[in-house]
């Protein structure tokens, strides 16, 4: 456990504030964000890992921080020694020389990198992959309708968006699995074997340098051939930028969606009202409802607790604090996005909530590239379970349920369901 330090705010705090980063926090951190927001919402506190950094926690606050360019993304601006800058980012990404992707970089090279691939993610090009990702969808819900139970995370909720983006990324069939092994070991965040996420990193890497290769040789219409045609035509991508690209469009691409789609059920679970709304709107064949509440369950509960790592690069004030040259910068979207001097009852879910510039995305030139296709794989994810399984329900208390670790994500290590079997 840790006890956050005390930090100056407009009126004196409170001597004790909140336990943070313990399994309780782990389980409801917002009652604990609500007393930073109110009494110290720029706050320095010690990490779990043993870094130091900032907390900032109202909306206003994080939105200015989100697009301040006076706070870089390139651990290198980090004041701790080297050893201390490998505890802010994947882990193993530094050893695996995956450090170039955009999460770790700012202008002009972010823009560059982000220019190659964005075309991958327009609303055009997601809207041809929905057919897919139907299908998908409905693929591993056969596997289990039969049975009447289901894990929803490991056999729903995480493998759907891993196979998406491995066929968005034009990794083969076959090797798919493997991504779907790694990737678990890598959200395990600590629950797994000693060392096992660095290696699974690196075996990743190891398997995107040479798909490159490979593709370079038979081309297709893919993302990784896309990137390989940017190189090729000039663009200045590097097979390093490449490879790591790749890896952070991979690991950013799933995670986010696994938790979207677990939060999003578990949080339909809790609040049985708007559950019945939803479905009854699927049942009249509309799909307002459907889109406006993906975006509140983003908000109310989702999958990106704290937005990546940013680091000052001059000294600026934020939220009446003063950040010096070199401190960490941690953007809490969960504390935002429930920030009642921007929204309206924001610890109630509602699904028709039309005013909601939530956070859980991010903002300015770091917004999430990703976020048509997880809109996507949300609103399909949600809509075909509540309609081919409308009875589905949590088959354990809801105490029971046991939340990942891990700094910047927030989800379910397993969400157990039953319902009436039904034959495909």
């Amino acid at each position: 456990m840790h006890e956050p330090t005390s930090a100056a705010s407009e009126e004196p705090a409170p001597a004790q504030g909140p336990t943070l980063f313990d399994w309780e926090f782990a389980t409801d951190p917002y009652p604990a964000y609500a007393w930073l927001r109110e009494h110290s919402p720029v706050h320095r506190t010690r990490l779990p890992s043993g870094v130091e950094a900032w907390l900032v926690t109202r909306y206003a606050d994080a939105r200015q921080a989100l697009a301040d360019q006076r706070l870089s993304k390139n651990p290198e601006h980090h004041a701790e020694p080297a050893h201390a800058k490998g505890k802010t980012g994947i882990p193993g990404e530094r050893k695996a020389e995956l450090m170039t992707h955009l999460l770790n970089i700012d202008p002009p090279d972010h823009t560059r990198l982000r220019r190659l691939v964005s075309k991958a993610f327009t609303p055009r090009r997601v809207a041809e992959f929905a057919p897919r990702v139907q299908e998908l969808t409905d693929h591993l819900i056969d596997a289990f309708a039969g049975r009447g139970e289901a894990d929803l995370i490991h056999e729903f909720a995480f493998p759907l968006p891993i196979y998406a983006i491995c066929e968005m990324l034009g990794v083969p069939r076959e090797d798919q699995d493997d991504f779907r092994d790694w990737a678990g070991m890598m959200i395990r965040h600590g629950g797994g074997p000693r060392g096992g996420v660095a290696r699974s990193v690196k075996q990743m890497r190891a398997y995107l340098g040479e798909l490159i290769h490979r593709k370079r040789d038979d081309l297709g219409n893919d993302l990784i051939s896309d990137l390989i045609r940017a190189s090729d035509h000039g663009d200045h991508l590097t097979e390093a930028e490449a490879t790591a690209m790749a890896f952070i469009l991979l690991f950013a691409g799933f995670e986010t969606t696994v938790n979207l789609i677990g939060n999003g059920v578990h949080s339909l679970f809790m609040n049985p009202g708007e559950r019945a709304r939803l479905q009854a709107s699927l049942a009249a064949g509309e799909r307002d409802l459907l889109e406006t509440g993906v975006e509140e369950l983003l908000r109310y509960d989702g999958p990106v607790e704290l937005a990546t790592w940013r680091f000052a690069t001059r000294p600026l004030v934020l939220g009446g604090q003063e950040i010096a040259v070199g401190d960490p910068v941690l953007v809490v979207l969960a504390a935002a996005d429930r920030d009642p001097a921007r929204f309206a009852e924001p610890d109630t879910l509602d699904l028709s909530r039309s005013d909601n510039q939530h956070l859980g995305y991010g903002h300015g030139i770091h917004y999430c590239l990703g976020a048509p296709l997880a809109r996507l794989e949300g609103q399909t994810a949600l809509a075909t379970l509540l309609t081919r399984l409308p009875d589905l329900e949590l088959a354990v208390p809801p105490a029971d349920l046991r939340w990942r670790g891990g700094l910047i994500m927030r989800g379910l290590r397993t969400l157990p369901v039953r319902f009436t079997p039904r034959n495909i």
